[in-house]
């Protein structure tokens, strides 16, 4: 057996045992009552824009496709999905201040108008998830910014 055989039949052998390997996974089953949709008054068609551009990395929620479980990607999402829900989880959103809340609706709207949200990664694999510019209209110009501006008026 060659040399080089014997690096791939490693490699292979290094791939398979990896997959032995799986990180958490992030399903909560059904609607928390601290869903952003629970808390604030979000229309039905920025909720399903959420849902479907930011749910799976901002929410305890996140829709699995075979791939997530090969590693070492399964790992690199986990921790993307760990890093989201840090920084926003839709799931918790009415446990934020409501200064928080604010905070964080603004972030969605500049996040958003600078491409920044939803990551190319993860449109890369999610074509749905690609926001429109109508898409784009809604939340930052339209509707999240008028939740926004009804949150603030709640705080005064």
């Amino acid at each position: 057996m060659s040399f080089t055989t014997k690096i791939w039949i490693g490699m292979i052998l290094i791939f398979l045992c990896i997959q032995v390997i799986q990180p958490t996974h992030n399903s909560s089953e059904g609607a928390l009552s601290t869903d952003i949709s629970e808390v604030v008054i979000v229309p039905k068609n920025v909720h399903d824009i959420l849902k479907v551009s930011c749910y799976d990395c901002h929410s305890n929620k996140t829709e699995y496709t075979w791939y997530s479980w090969v590693q070492p990607g399964a790992s690199f999402r986990s921790y993307h999905i760990t890093k989201g829900k840090n920084n926003l989880n839709f799931s918790e959103f009415g446990s934020y201040s409501k200064r928080k809340q604010a905070h964080k609706l603004q972030s969605i709207i500049e996040q958003v108008k600078n491409e920044l949200m939803p990551i190319a990664t993860y449109t890369a694999f999610h074509k749905k998830a690609k926001l429109s510019v109508a898409d784009k209209d809604l939340i930052t110009v339209g509707r999240i910014a008028a939740i926004l501006k009804t949150t603030n008026s709640h705080e005064n």
